[in-house]
């Protein structure tokens, strides 16, 4: 690698974003992706993702300020939740900055924090 490549890493957001692994891409900027989950929990459920890799929202102000930018964007539109942990008591489970966009509907009946389990 020379020193001007940018780290790679090899978290599945990351994977994502290099293209190397499969996902259901919903929108495309140029600092960010949103996806379908694996397990969405209501219908239109997306993570909004930074292309570069920040652990979480702790690390970076800029990067997780511009990722929450496309987060807005994505939740001008819907009553929704957006959300996102830093840590893995904070239930976060892959380590890579995402935000959570779940549009709720009166009577969806989801509690939060859902049980991903």
């Amino acid at each position: 690698m020379s020193m001007t490549s940018p780290p790679r890493y090899d978290c599945p957001f990351c994977k994502i974003v290099r293209g190397e692994a499969p996902a259901d891409v919903v929108h495309e900027w140029s600092d960010a992706l949103a996806f379908v989950p694996l397990n969405p929990v209501t219908p239109g459920h997306v993570l909004v993702i930074p292309r570069v890799h920040v652990a979480d929202v702790g690390h970076d102000p800029e990067v997780s300020a511009a990722a929450m930018r496309r987060a807005a964007e994505l939740a001008a539109d819907t009553f929704c939740n957006v959300i996102t942990s830093r840590g893995s008591a904070a239930t976060q489970t892959v380590f890579h900055l995402h935000y959570h966009v779940v549009p709720r509907r009166p009577g969806d009946a989801l509690s939060l924090p859902w049980d991903v389990r």
